[in-house]
């Protein structure tokens, strides 16, 4: 049988780093990101209060911020709309529509409080395929379990191109300043 040989392993230090990045690099804190309720611009109701609940979850698990209350201080604000929700038909039969698609457009935007400035703007486009039966209150249930996916994906989609301004630096990134001209 095999013995301990008094062979041991340890790991000290930090450990490799990628590209060659000093092993203690300090990290900027997360900013502080207040989302507002959306507005609903769509004929579909209550929309906004889910989206932005979607909103939220995404962005506080994916973006890189720290997703604060309305209430607290916070160093950029989300505000966006629904624009237009709708449901077109992907196949059909002579006499039904077999599939549908809810598709919900909504446009973001991200301002720095202190300074009131528009940092980030996105219009975004999400998707959901739906089966159509002859029932129709229980086709209505599988619309909205479309555009319930629809706007997680959605939210998703938006968290994941926040945390890439974050992590490039594009939201801090001021505009140059001319220099003086010398007198």
């Amino acid at each position: 049988m095999l013995a301990g040989c008094g062979y041991q392993f340890r790991v000290g230090g930090a450990g490799p780093t990628i590209g060659g990045a000093p092993a203690s690099t300090p990290t900027k804190p997360s900013p502080r990101l207040a989302i507002k309720t959306l507005i609903n611009n769509s004929f579909e109701p209550n929309l906004e209060a889910r989206y932005t609940n979607y909103f939220r979850d995404e962005f506080s698990s994916g973006s890189g911020a720290k997703v604060v209350s309305e209430s607290e201080s916070a160093d950029l604000v989300l505000s966006g709309q629904i624009l237009s929700v709708s449901v077109p038909t992907l196949s059909f039969s002579q006499t039904a529509t077999l599939e549908s698609r809810a598709e919900v457009v909504v446009l973001v935007r991200v301002e720095e409080v202190r300074s009131g400035k528009v940092v980030w703007t996105q219009l975004a486009k999400g998707g959901s395929e739906f089966f159509v039966t002859s029932d129709l209150q229980f086709n209505r249930t599988l619309q909205n379990r479309a555009m319930e996916q629809a706007g997680r994906i959605l939210a998703a989609d938006l968290a994941s191109r926040f945390l890439l301004q974050v992590e490039t630096g594009a939201l801090t990134k001021q505009d140059p300043v001319p220099a003086s001209s010398p007198q």
